[in-house]
């Protein structure tokens, strides 16, 4: 049995990490409410972004100088994985559920005969990922030093995916990330960004764009505004994803730093309990041993 000095060193140990829990978990609910807002601010313009593409690609279905971007290489032989996880830990299951979404892809398309490649964002991702898929894993984005999620930082990953694409080392890549719902709540998410799946035109009355009956003309073509809007959708999608992941974090970490404050506070109660039990015991015994000594006298 541990002694009273044992008892009460743990006990300070716990409490010195609850302490730390707390002011963890109050730092990510302060950053989650502007994380939060920018992920609700960057979802109308990715999905008007998208409906535009769809306008604009209708009139150039089935044709011949339709963008790769668009229609594909006419392959699905060679994948790229974009993996964006967080940089840091202690946020619960948020990275290690992106990573397990990515691994059953990857292994999927094992399964499957097909090729394929892996970026990582973040260093937990690559972390997960570095055992079973380090030879397939092409390059690693540190985001470490970058406090606040910008454009610029998503259109370098997509200038770096839109590189490898022109030069075919792939024909459809997908994007992995944490979709944020609530605090309590962030969905693990894949979405495919080359060839862009754009909503649909057809008769399906869930996707089909409401047009108003206004017509639209394009100048100059739907081609050339294609070839500049098509890019910028790529690094407009990938800035949702790093903008969802980072609400996602903050959420999940909150949501764990709260959890181990209450472990805590729990844990400190059970240890108090144990120490007062054996001071208790211990004093006892001490009046024991001097009342009979007075007795023997």
């Amino acid at each position: 049995m541990a002694s009273l000095k044992d008892l009460k060193n743990r006990i300070a140990s716990v409490k010195a990490t609850q302490k730390i829990t707390k002011a963890m978990q109050m730092v990510a609910a302060a950053k989650l409410r502007r994380a939060q807002e920018a992920a609700e601010s960057a979802r109308p313009f990715s999905e008007r972004m998208a409906k535009v593409l769809a306008n604009l690609s209708a009139a150039l279905e089935g044709r011949d100088d339709a963008s790769p971007l668009m229609a594909g290489t006419g392959s699905d032989k060679r994948h790229l994985l974009l993996v964006c996880t967080a940089e840091r830990g202690l946020c619960g299951g948020f990275n290690s559920s992106i990573a397990k979404l990515a691994r059953e892809t990857a292994l999927r398309l094992a399964r499957e005969g097909k090729e394929y490649k892996i970026i990582c964002v973040g260093k937990k991702g690559h972390d997960a990922l570095k055992r079973e898929f380090s030879d397939k894993i092409v390059d690693v984005i540190d985001l470490k030093s970058v406090r606040y999620i910008s454009f610029a930082d998503a259109n370098k990953i997509a200038h770096t995916i839109l590189e490898m694409f022109g030069n075919d080392e792939f024909d459809i890549c997908t994007v992995f990330y944490s979709r944020f719902q609530s605090i309590m709540s962030q969905v693990p998410t894949a979405r495919q960004l080359i060839p862009s799946k754009l909503p649909s035109t057809g008769d399906d009355e869930d996707e089909k764009i409401d047009m108003k009956g206004a017509v639209y003309q394009y100048e100059p073509d739907e081609s050339e505004i294609l070839a500049d809007l098509l890019p910028r959708n790529i690094a407009i999608q990938i800035l949702r994803a790093l903008l969802e992941n980072s609400a996602s974090e903050q959420g999940a970490r909150m949501s764990a730093m709260d959890n181990a404050t209450r472990n805590a506070g729990e844990m400190i109660d059970k240890l108090t309990l144990i120490y007062n039990r054996q001071r208790q015991a211990q004093i006892t015994k001490e009046l024991i041993e001097i009342i009979s000594g007075a007795e023997a006298l």
